[in-house]
């Protein structure tokens, strides 16, 4: 028989309006892997009369399985009230928001046939590339402080910058409440790992209030917590004598006694938890590290399936829905189930316009328990915006996300979302920091470019050559050579791994456009001759930018290649990509490759099958497939067996193979999609709902023998249905890029 649940009225201490709360019949809990989800919504009324007519409604879906299906919907649209409707079919079949085109829908962006130059930032966390926007954007570091710019983290949102005429304008789109929600459970979670450890308050509360990722910061939504937990005030002293961008007037009063409630309450649930599971693992085998890891792992199950513990996250979610509440101007938009979906503004006045979208942005600690930022997942901004040192508005698409991270090695890969990027943009900007020039991933970045054959699009810009300092380096050229040996080494070693093609196509792009600055924290005075060089190199930079355009169609002999090469391209990026993985899981031992924490595989496991994302942090399975595919076909793509006609010079070949590359790589990043992730969503959510003694190993063997293994075999002597399939889907998708250029594949 199917289980029967039954919805509840609920009210939160202080509000106003009804919430329905029910156990899903058939979206599944993620603490346990079966059905029974919790869900929690708002009625969107202050009647109790009208909210328990609606409980009714639910109640009546929740006692007839007919209407679990998705497919009666339309059935139920008759018969009941759509707020009821909506709620109970809220994401009982998956969908995925495209925030780019909610956002264009707003306010769009200048089609790629204009003249108008899309420029996508790239370089390490903390390089300076927002900086550089904010240069080119022409706002004043000082007093208007946008974008928001620190030596961390600071940018986790895209931000799509539009330098046109006009009025001020700006669309903010916000992460869906699942992920939202997702991210304050792993919050209380650590925190309640922290206290049933007996660490200081002040650690249980940092815990609380920063997700491990960095990514989700709730302190600059609720505030730095109760002033009775001892906090270090000294890294909020510089921002006391800032000048007031964003109103500080909302009371933290409420909000404080809720975190100071929410402390004292997870301590309880981590004590009544952790005793009664110690006694459970008292007979468990295994060292002390395995027990360590599994008592971690049932705490957070045991958590996350407490009614106590879920009342406590909605308490939670409701505070930070309150910072919403506060918003003096502009039009907030909602989803049917009540979340933030799309704030936007339009005004004349630019000093507003910029305090106001601060509070979207900032990471100021002046404004903590104030601020926006880690709600959202987008931000589009369009003015009248000019640098002071250009004579003309320059006509730019700022397009500003994510720094790479300071990976350790080479080996890494790029976000799937920067490498589809690479297709919609004229340039990609690489920023990179002279005083400690082409670290690991910058080097990635350019591998990446030089493998796809758009090297084309690369202009380089070094920051901080004020840093770059010794008795042997006192003039500009010095310094200068001094980064680009370092580049010189670089080149040398991606020639090495790629070819000597990916090498010289990088050769142009530094000949061609690589530039120098300094001091561009500080606004740049033009009559001042401390900046007028950097000034110099901006302007050069703008016309580097403009000068930037797509090559032109080759009409030279075309290569032929033997099919028989590509595949033992394809053999060699199957086993690369098995290698690495396989040590990442823990199931072989690869030096220089690190065991990954089971933590961070059950998030990743999460996220790809809830099609919340193809990558966790540093884990990035999609964009490995992808990297070795393409690295090991680029190889392939400079060495044909012959051309059909007179050999052409370098530079013609240079020309025919980033157009192959280019044509192929579009479809390789699409196939490493489809096959680790689109296929396999079932199996990702066999993987994660995995749980008790054993199951770190179990969801990794899960992860090699029904996911990776399945989507992408190593070819072998020994045919197989799995490995012929992928090996011809490869070769096919070589072949129609081929086709379309003529290029012959035997």
């Amino acid at each position: 028989m199917e289980k029967i649940y039954s919805a509840n009225l609920s009210r939160s201490q202080g509000r106003e309006g009804w919430s329905i709360i029910f156990r899903h019949p058939v979206r599944l809990d993620q603490a346990t892997g079966k059905p029974g989800l919790r869900v929690r919504r708002g009625l969107q009324t202050k009647d109790r009369k009208e909210a328990s007519k609606l409980v009714e409604q639910m109640n009546e879906i929740l006692q007839e399985p007919f209407y679990w299906d998705a497919g009666a919907r339309a059935a139920a649209e008759h018969r009941f009230n759509p707020l009821v409707v909506d709620i109970f079919y809220h994401a009982l079949v998956p969908e995925s928001t495209d925030f780019f085109a909610l956002r264009d829908s707003v306010i769009p962006l200048p089609p790629i046939e204009s003249d108008y130059r899309r420029v996508l930032l790239a370089g390490t966390t903390g390089c300076g590339k927002t900086t550089v926007a904010r240069q080119l954007l022409g706002t004043d570091p000082e007093h208007e402080r946008f974008p928001s710019t620190s030596t961390g983290k600071t940018t986790v949102a895209d931000m799509e910058l539009l330098l046109d005429s006009g009025s001020y304008r700006a669309v903010v789109t916000f992460l869906p409440y699942d992920q939202v929600r997702d991210y304050v459970e792993g919050c209380m979670s650590a925190a309640a790992l922290a206290a049933y450890r007996r660490e200081p308050k002040s650690e249980v509360l940092r815990r609380l209030l920063n997700h491990v990722s960095q990514r989700f910061r709730l302190t600059y939504v609720l505030g730095r917590g109760p002033a009775e937990v001892d906090v270090d005030d000294s890294e909020y002293e510089d921002a006391e004598s800032q000048e007031e961008l964003i109103d500080t007037s909302l009371d933290l009063t409420q909000t404080d006694n809720l975190l100071s409630d929410v402390l004292e309450q997870l301590e309880d649930l981590a004590t009544r938890h952790g005793e009664r599971l110690w006694k459970e693992l008292d007979a468990v085998p295994g060292d002390e590290r395995v027990v360590d890891e599994l008592f971690e792992e049932e705490l957070e199950h045991f958590l996350r399936s407490d009614e106590d513990f879920q009342v406590l996250t909605d308490e939670l979610i409701e505070e930070i829905g309150r910072r919403f509440e506060s918003l003096p101007v502009g039009e907030l938009s909602k989803t049917k189930q009540g979340w933030p979906r799309l704030w936007s503004w339009e005004t004349e006045n630019r000093d507003s316009f910029l305090k106001t979208i601060s509070r979207f942005s900032s990471n100021h600690a002046r404004y903590f328990g104030t601020l926006l930022s880690p709600l959202v997942s987008g931000i589009r901004v369009a003015g009248p915006f000019k640098p002071d040192w250009a004579e003309a508005q320059p006509k730019l698409v700022i397009l500003d996300g994510e720094g790479l991270g300071h990976t350790p090695d080479t080996s890494a890969s790029l976000p799937t979302s920067l490498s589809r990027r690479f297709d919609e943009v004229d340039v990609v900007l690489l920023i990179d920091n002279a005083a400690q020039p082409m670290q690991a991933a910058p080097v990635v970045l350019m591998r990446s470019l030089a493998a796809s054959g758009k090297t084309a699009k690369l202009v380089t810009c070094f920051t901080h050559l004020d840093l770059v300092q010794g008795d042997n380096l006192p003039t500009f050229r010095l310094k200068r050579e001094h980064v680009l040996a370092s580049a010189e080494n670089v080149l040398t070693s991606i020639g090495e791994q790629l070819g000597r093609f990916a090498e010289r196509a990088l050769r142009l792009s530094f000949q061609r456009a690589c530039f120098f600055v300094a001091g561009i924290d500080r606004s740049l005075d033009q009559s001042s001759s401390s900046t007028r060089r950097t000034i110099d190199q901006l302007l050069s930079l703008l016309t580097a930018i403009h000068a930037v355009r797509e090559m032109p169609e080759f009409v030279g002999s075309r290569p032929t290649y033997d099919r028989v090469n590509l595949v033992l391209s394809i053999k060699n990026a199957a086993e690369k990509f098995h290698q690495d993985w396989l040590a990442r899981l823990g199931i072989h031992i690869t030096p220089g490759i690190p065991k990954e924490h089971w933590t961070r595989v059950k998030a990743l496991s999460r996220r790809l099958a809830l099609g919340w994302a193809d990558e966790y942090d540093t884990l990035k399975p999609v964009a490995d497939l992808y990297r070795n595919l393409q690295n090991d076909i680029y190889v392939f793509v400079q060495n044909p067996v012959k051309w059909d006609g007179p050999e052409p010079q370098d530079d013609e070949k240079q020309q025919m193979f980033d157009q192959f590359a280019q044509a192929i790589s579009v479809r390789i990043l699409e196939l490493a999609s489809q096959r680790i992730v689109k296929d396999h969503v079932l199996e990702w959510q066999d993987a994660y709902n995995l749980r008790g003694y054993g199951s770190t190993f179990q969801r990794a063997t899960t992860i090699r023998d029904d996911i990776y293994e399945k989507a992408a075999p190593v070819p072998d002597v020994a045919p197989s249905p799995d490995r012929n399939k992928f090996l011809h889907e490869v070769i096919d998708l070589v072949g129609e890029a081929a086709k379309e250029l003529e290029v012959k594949l035997h």
